[in-house]
């Protein structure tokens, strides 16, 4: 099969049936697609990986999705809010380590008091930093008004993970009611773009019911959107959520893994220079998980700055990793796993996407 492989990987554009032989390959075929999404990686984005520091604002959440650990139903975790001066002293660590950005993450909440506080987070941010921190926003579906005022106020990424662009699997994956619809989300992504948002989705791997089929459909779902950057990773399942009875009957967690390297390299291949972020969850199954995905295509990370009291209750899934780093010892740890993959990071950088500034017409940062 391998020359067939090299004939594909040469392609222009893949179709449905290529993304799915892909997504199967094994061994010399494996091996081939990760060398091909690495080229293109370092001809289109280079080998600079940026910083995006990341707090987990909040875990109150008025939605219900049945595999996220904060979901609204699950009566476990303690519910937090960040303070100001606690967000405000991790935008100055930010600040002061060189990183470009900050990420602001959240349950999904709409209501008034929430709204105004990220507005106020956003300006006190900007002014802080001078402007010098970009801000990426990932805080759910909310009105355009909202998505407005908080463009206005200083954010200029968003991220909402679409989780899967198959709407039958969609609604096996969330409770099918108003709260969670999926042409709903959608609209959001398309009207994030209006607005003048860098644009970001998403997908998890190893989902109950998912096939690869599902997969190659995502990757090709992700082009047609044309976003300017994507964080996924592999599905981990957590035992106090509704998709955790299935747990016997998913793919074993290195598969996932393994399939979500191949997610990766090949959205590097069909997207060339968007960013596309080093998850987590790729470090939760693998220890080197965060250094795999950035040699086959990754060039975003996030260390974590959320003050260590809060992490424990913010367990989107089980077994996730680096709960009891500070952020210097964050820091220093990503800082190693980088120059491992044989990447340098983007100090001072705000590290858009240079498809986001080509699609703009407008210089990179």
């Amino acid at each position: 099969m391998s020359d067939f492989i090299d004939t594909i990987l040469l392609k222009q554009e893949f179709s449905h049936a290529d993304l799915v032989l892909l997504l199967n390959a094994l061994g010399q075929d494996k091996k081939k697609l990760f060398t091909r999404s690495a080229e293109i990686k370092k001809q289109y984005v280079g080998n600079k990986v940026y910083f995006r520091g990341l707090v987990e604002l909040s875990n109150i959440c008025s939605k219900n999705c049945l595999y996220c650990g904060i979901r609204a139903g699950n009566t476990k975790p303690e519910r937090y809010m960040v303070t100001e001066e606690e967000v405000l002293d991790a935008a100055q660590f930010a600040l002061d380590n060189g990183y470009g950005s900050m990420v602001l993450q959240s349950g999904e909440r709409s209501d008034e008091q929430f709204v105004d506080t990220v507005s106020t987070l956003l300006q006190k941010i900007k002014e802080l930093s001078g402007g010098k921190l970009g801000i990426t926003l990932s805080m759910g579906e909310q009105t355009e008004k909202t998505y407005r005022q908080w463009y206005a106020d200083g954010a200029h990424r968003y991220l909402i993970r679409i989780e899967t662009s198959d709407r039958e699997l969609y609604y096996k994956i969330h409770p099918n009611n108003k709260k969670h619809d999926f042409d709903i989300r959608i609209n959001a992504l398309k009207l994030l773009r209006e607005i003048g948002y860098n644009v970001g989705s998403g997908v998890m791997i190893g989902l109950p019911f998912q096939t690869i089929e599902h997969l190659a459909n995502d990757l090709l779902f992700l082009k047609q959107l044309d976003v300017d950057m994507v964080g996924m990773g592999p599905f981990i399942e957590h035992e106090d959520t509704p998709l955790y009875e299935f747990k016997d009957s998913l793919w074993p967690k290195k598969e996932r893994f393994d399939v979500s390297l191949k997610m990766v390299a090949l959205l590097r291949i069909m997207m060339k220079d968007i960013n596309i972020a080093a998850t987590t969850a790729m470090q939760a199954i693998d220890k080197q998980g965060r250094e795999k995905a950035l040699k086959v295509g990754a060039n975003i990370i996030m260390p974590n700055l959320t003050p260590v009291k809060y992490r424990e209750d913010y367990l989107l899934y089980e077994d996730k990793p680096c709960l009891d780093e500070d952020a210097s010892e964050c820091r220093n740890c990503l800082e190693a796993r980088i120059h491992m993959a044989g990447d340098e990071i983007g100090f001072n950088e705000w590290g858009d996407s240079k498809h986001f500034a080509k699609r703009n017409n407008s210089p990179k940062e």
